[in-house]
């Protein structure tokens, strides 16, 4: 059996665009990935379907695997031959116990290598708009542990931390002991009045900051409810918050969104709900599949040139239906006569990219609008081909069922729903809908929670019609784009973000 290996990631604070790239590249190809309570939602769902996710879940007042069996998983797993990612919130090496994991992996001579991610200590205090450094307020840096090894009785030094002088003290998992450490400075002679934050959920949507003085820090942060996990920042750079303050500024900064995309088609999607500041929890539990050794549809290319009007509802159906064309060793000249249509710019620009031009698409991008365009385009001898998928309710097929067109609808690929690990989903969350199978499927994955509460965006009436089965809170983008989606996300963000601040 080949030998082992372990990379010990640091997946940085949660915000998956803040791990790195080589952590991303070893991420998805690990086996084996041990993982952390704090690392980020975003970051879990870059691990391969195929690998073995265990979960050792450190967070405040709860170890639910102690750090000697977790050396010792890596070990067993290593032995095995697999590769293993240990992934840890931050950075493995600022108390994140990597020199601790290692030491079993050393004295069994397994290989491993180290992969440093970005730490709490610097991004979230940038993600509330506090420079660590900055020459004017600060000449040094100092990063502290809050939580002490268990049987510890070590306290913090604070004569010297006091003793620094214009300084920045960042300290980790320490909430729970932000009184004692506020006292704690403050009677080694610390300014009662210097600047402090404490820092909760950072580079999240649900970040929330409060920026006091050591003296008051504590109470306003019981006021605020202040949990875990967070970061305590002590020095004069935090009075600069509220003038660096960006991340909530962006336009969709606090909001949580969930994109139910099948797999192929999630990146725009999510990439520009992120660019406006979301936090993008993906949801990709269909996939498509072309339906194998088609016959109906075989029978239908070698006749093509019988068709006047070639329909599309989707670019899946397009890709489809050209590589058909090719794998019969058909030529594309024998489309000449045909004219083509599709329900909205996506599955349009797919067609032309085959070199093909569109002469029909609707103003308001539904299959009902193509199919009453068409109905009324045709003329009664001409034969109308629509591409359509597999046991699926189709808007086009539907309404040029019952329409004077001689139409043929052929279905041309499979929706795979696929098993999904339930995601966190709270109220607040948005959930996004591209189609009635993205409903399915989201209804299949989260099968446990009361749909009631889901604030659904839904693309178009089908998929809304399909929402309200589980009674979701619904909204319907007024077009069926994926720009006017996420106008749609704006809206509700905006009212939501309202709701917050009265609160």
């Amino acid at each position: 059996m080949m030998a082992g290996k372990v990379w010990l990631v640091g997946a940085g604070p949660s915000d998956p665009g803040l791990l790195t790239i080589k952590g991303k590249d070893v991420l998805e190809q690990a086996e084996v990935v041990v993982y952390d309570q704090l690392v980020g939602q975003g970051i879990l769902q870059m691990i391969h379907k195929s690998a073995k996710k265990i979960n050792v879940g450190k967070y405040s007042g709860n170890h639910t695997v102690v750090q000697e069996r977790i050396n010792e998983i890596l070990l067993e797993e290593a032995l095995e031959g697999k590769k293993v990612v240990r992934l840890k919130g931050g950075d493995p090496f600022l108390f994140g116990r990597g020199g601790e994991e290692l030491e079993l992996l050393c004295e069994h001579g397994v290989p491993y290598e180290i992969v440093p991610g970005i730490t709490s200590a610097i991004s979230v205090p940038a993600y509330a708009g506090i420079p660590v450094t900055h020459r004017d307020f600060t000449s040094s840096l100092h990063i502290i542990t809050g939580h002490r090894k268990k049987g510890c009785q070590e306290s913090i030094d604070y004569k010297s931390l006091a003793a620094l002088g214009e300084t920045t003290l960042v300290f980790l998992m320490g909430v729970a002991a932000l009184s004692d450490i506020c006292r704690g400075l403050i009677e080694a002679g610390m300014d009662q009045t210097t600047p402090a934050a404490i820092l909760e959920r950072g580079t999240t949507a649900r970040q929330r900051n409060v920026i006091a003085t050591i003296a008051t820090l504590p109470e306003e942060a019981t006021k605020q409810n202040i949990g875990t996990p967070g970061i305590i920042v002590v020095g004069k750079v935090c009075s600069l918050s509220q003038t660096f303050a960006w991340a909530e500024k962006r336009l969709l900064g606090g909001a949580r969104v969930v994109v139910t995309r099948p797999k192929d088609k999630a990146s725009t999607l999510a990439a520009k709900l992120y660019d406006l500041g979301a936090e993008v929890v993906m949801l990709s539990g269909t996939s498509t599949k072309p339906i194998a050794d088609n016959n109906q549809l075989i029978e239908v290319l070698h006749t093509i040139k019988d068709y006047k009007w070639i329909l599309f509802g989707s670019e899946v159906a397009v890709d489809i239906f050209f590589d058909s064309l090719w794998q019969q060793q058909i030529d594309i000249r024998s489309l000449w006569n045909c004219h083509f249509g599709a329900v909205g710019p996506a599955t349009r620009k797919a067609i032309e990219k085959r070199g093909i031009r569109v002469t029909y698409m609707p103003e308001k991008y539904y299959g009902t609008e193509l199919g009453k365009g068409i109905a009324a385009m045709a003329l009664p001898e001409d034969h109308v081909l629509v591409l359509i998928p597999n046991e699926t309710d189709s808007e086009l097929a539907n309404y040029l069922s019952t329409a004077n067109v001689q139409m043929k609808a052929v279905p041309v690929y499979d929706i795979i729903y696929e098993e999904n690990e339930q995601v966190c989903i709270e109220e607040a969350d948005i959930v996004t809908f591209t189609s009635a199978s993205t409903v399915r499927s989201f209804v299949k994955t989260m099968k446990d929670m009361d749909f009631h509460k889901v604030q659904a965006v839904c693309i178009g009436e089908l998929t809304a019609k399909e929402a309200a089965l589980y009674g979701m809170k619904i909204t319907v983008a007024k077009e069926a784009t994926i720009d006017s989606l996420i106008e749609r996300v704006i809206e509700i963000s905006m009212r939501g973000s309202y709701h917050r601040f009265e609160q």
